[in-house]
């Protein structure tokens, strides 16, 4: 119970800021919107639109034209009608992340430390609250000699009514510290290649304990991953096969039971 208690104070102590309390999933003030640009869908206030992009990237836009990608690589431009406002990236690979982002791009949030130390981000655009928990990384791919430290982020968005997590490369699972620090989800997005992120026997067990009621696989390399994933769930969670690969959801219409969407380009 000490140990829970000290989790929490933890995520308490990071996540307050002085003048306002910290975020939706643990209750966060309302603040004025900015005008971002115009939506591309018409949507409620409480509305998201979350669109799969390739790879590890999705799409999340609020109902302010608000444009969110997540693990930008700077590859797939050309299946977006303008740049984002804000960017996320992981370190593991050049797929995740660019070392030169567009200008145009608002704010682009790198994923990982400096030095052996981790990177916090907490951004606020009107209503829209934008933070990360560090996570570590393996070896293969930089030094192979333990990793990098806290070379990988989950990305946390707070917008709509909504509370989205974002894996990305993800290679552990969540300490204690970083559970509570992750608060509420509705919503994750998930690797789900089995082998270069974290294993699917692994991978289950932390996405029972998060209990979004949303599950987005991501970075499948191929239907039989996919399909091994899918199968290691089905005695916890539906499946939907989405016709296409956007959808608009809200806390009135999260599905009643944990579900798992499969955008059709996946």
């Amino acid at each position: 119970m000490r140990r829970i208690l000290t989790a929490f104070s933890l995520a308490a102590a990071l996540l307050a800021p002085a003048a306002a309390r910290a975020s939706d999933c643990f209750q966060l003030a309302q603040a004025a919107q900015p005008l971002f640009h115009k939506a591309a869908v018409t949507l409620e206030a409480e509305q998201v639109l979350i669109r799969y992009i390739a790879h590890s990237s999705y799409l999340i836009e609020n109902a302010e034209g608000l444009q969110i990608v997540t693990d930008w690589s700077g590859d797939f431009e050309h299946k977006l009608d303008r740049q984002p406002d804000v960017i996320t990236m992981n370190h593991a690979h050049e797929t995740h992340w660019t070392a030169f982002p567009d200008e145009e791009i608002g704010h682009a949030l790198k994923g990982w430390g400096e030095e052996g130390k981790p990177r916090r981000h907490f951004l606020r655009l009107g209503e829209t609250l934008i933070r990360n928990v560090p996570t570590d990384i393996r070896g293969y791919g930089y030094d192979g000699d333990g990793g990098e430290p806290f070379g990988n982020s989950i990305f946390l968005f707070e917008v709509g009514d909504l509370c989205i997590g974002h894996l990305g490369h993800i290679h552990h699972s969540p300490t204690e510290e970083q559970f509570a620090l992750l608060g509420r989800l509705d919503v994750v997005m998930v690797p789900v290649d089995g082998t270069w992120t974290l294993g699917i026997d692994e991978l289950l067990p932390l996405l029972k304990r998060l209990r979004a009621q949303v599950v987005l696989p991501m970075h499948a390399f191929g239907r039989h991953t996919l399909n091994e994933f899918l199968s290691g769930m089905k005695d916890s969670f539906a499946v939907k096969y989405l016709d296409g690969n956007e959808f608009v959801l809200s806390q009135k219409t999260l599905p009643e039971s944990p579900t798992v969407f499969v955008p059709q380009g996946l």
